[in-house]
């Protein structure tokens, strides 16, 4: 059960209490000596202090200063994941939140609660999952109305999560496909899922060749969000790499390690799929398409081989010479199938490379594109929500490598700046304003890093939801 964010007026008796001390100090709570000197004691670069009234508890919260507001912001998030541990561990039913360092740090802190409350418990006897029904909040300038949002927001992030958590064997392109489908049609979305026939009647030769070693059939998922007094009359249309497992087909992943958690190359999916249903669910005012190439990638008897030509959707010819270059395969078919909306602009959102994990690590997006009028506000929105962007830059002497003797483009290029090399293959496809994200260090995590769970993240939800409500 998700927990419902509740506004009240005062404080409540007989809850766990987590305070955001404001910069004046004041603690609208009495602590005891000992506590007291706790809290004086702190030390200078601790962000929080848990006190134990079992049964409840006090958490102080205090804010740094000299932080920059997006760093400060990530402290209360974080803050707020702990007492979320700390409420799951001890099971308490009454939970509320005393915001006294302003508007922007409660719902910080009530939003790492939310995503810090996450679990994925569905294949265990022994359930993990305990968050109380509600977490109240006690700010005079929050509005139930940006509560909900909040709440809406988070709980599309773990929608995405639980999509890339689930296994290949629940996870198929069809049970993606359905699983989009059944989401959106409860936020107004309307989605059509193409099937292999009319797949093949459109040529997306990327999406079948990647899919010809699998035994499942794959989809193309389209969703549309149009509603009345929509702002933009063309579309932003994003683009979501939907690879449901990647063996790396006859290319085969070199070890176990880099292919026991390739059920997340579709965390790309799952992220525009769950942003496009909370700015539905939320009422922005935007014109909003999704495109979702999905399939597997196995290495069957039938399956691509390296040297192979293919015909992409617009026409374009390509020598595969890497199979597990896979992702930019369909989500080239995807962006040219997006010119068909003459668009506003397109975002496509993929893991798409290691190197970018390389590059930023976990803690960062890399980003390429072209147009600074949208890749600039989307970069502050990254700062916002603590999404970083790394940009890189589409140097022309990176498209070199992609030239192939035997068709019009490779799938490959050399080795060095491979995440820009992909970035310029995708580019050939694209004919509008566009932007390319590559998510692979963020997506998916070995280690729980507070808000942000073991396993998958939700990566990129909130960033897109926080630039398409900036867009006017």
């Amino acid at each position: 059960m998700a927990t419902k964010l509740v506004k009240i007026t005062e404080i409540p008796e007989n809850s766990s209490l987590a305070v955001l001390v404001g910069d004046a100090g004041r603690l609208p709570v009495a602590l005891t000596g000992a506590e007291k000197a706790r809290w004086e004691a702190l030390p200078p670069k601790t962000d929080f202090l848990l006190l134990h009234r079992l049964p409840e508890f006090i958490l102080l919260v205090r804010p740094h200063s000299g932080k920059e507001p997006a760093a400060l912001a990530e402290s209360f998030r974080k803050a707020g994941a702990a007492w979320a541990e700390t409420i799951r561990r001890e099971k308490s039913e009454k939970v509320a939140v005393i915001g006294d360092s302003g508007t922007a740090a409660t719902l910080a802190f009530a939003e790492g609660f939310l995503l810090g409350g996450y679990t994925f418990s569905r294949y265990k006897k022994e359930k993990e999952d305990f968050m109380p029904g509600t977490l109240e909040i006690l700010d005079e300038g929050i509005t139930v109305a940006e509560l909900e949002e909040l709440e809406t927001v988070a709980a599309a992030v773990c929608w995405a999560r639980d999509l890339v958590n689930e296994p290949l064997s629940r996870m198929t392109a069809a049970d993606l496909a359905g699983a989009v489908s059944i989401e959106a049609s409860g936020a107004g979305v309307t989605t059509e899922v193409f099937h292999r026939q009319k797949i093949e009647a459109l040529k997306m030769g990327g999406l079948l060749a990647v899919n010809r070693g699998s035994v499942d059939p794959p989809t193309f998922t389209v969703m549309e969000y149009k509603p009345e007094g929509h702002l933009n009359d063309k579309p932003v249309v994003l683009v979501g790499k939907g690879v449901v497992f990647d063996t790396g087909g006859l290319s085969l992943k070199p070890t176990p390690k880099s292919m026991d958690y390739m059920k997340s190359d579709m965390a790309g999916a799952a992220a525009i799929a769950a942003a496009l249903v909370a700015a539905a669910r939320n009422r922005l005012p935007l014109y909003l398409v999704g495109l979702i190439p999905a399939t597997d990638n196995r290495p069957d008897g039938n399956a691509i081989t390296p040297g192979d030509v293919i015909t992409m959707y617009d026409g374009t010819t390509v020598e595969v010479l890497n199979t597990d270059a896979e992702g930019r395969l369909i989500l080239a078919d995807a962006l040219s199938y997006a010119r068909k909306y003459d668009p506003m602009l397109v975002i496509d959102v993929a893991t798409l490379t290691g190197g970018a994990s390389i590059i930023a690590g976990s803690h960062g997006i890399c980003a390429m594109s072209e147009h600074p009028e949208w890749m600039e506000p989307l970069r502050e929105c990254g700062e916002e929500v603590y999404e970083r962007i790394v940009e890189l830059p589409l140097w022309e002497e990176f498209a070199q490598p992609l030239k192939s003797d035997i068709a019009d483009l490779s799938n490959l290029g050399s080795r060095e700046g491979q995440t820009i090399v992909a970035g310029h293959f995708l580019r050939h496809f694209t004919a509008y304003p566009w932007i390319h994200l590559d998510i692979a260090g963020p997506a998916f995590l070995f280690e729980r890093d507070g808000y942000r769970p073991k396993g998958a993240t939700g990566c990129a939800v909130r960033l897109l939801y926080r630039f398409l409500k900036r867009i006017k």
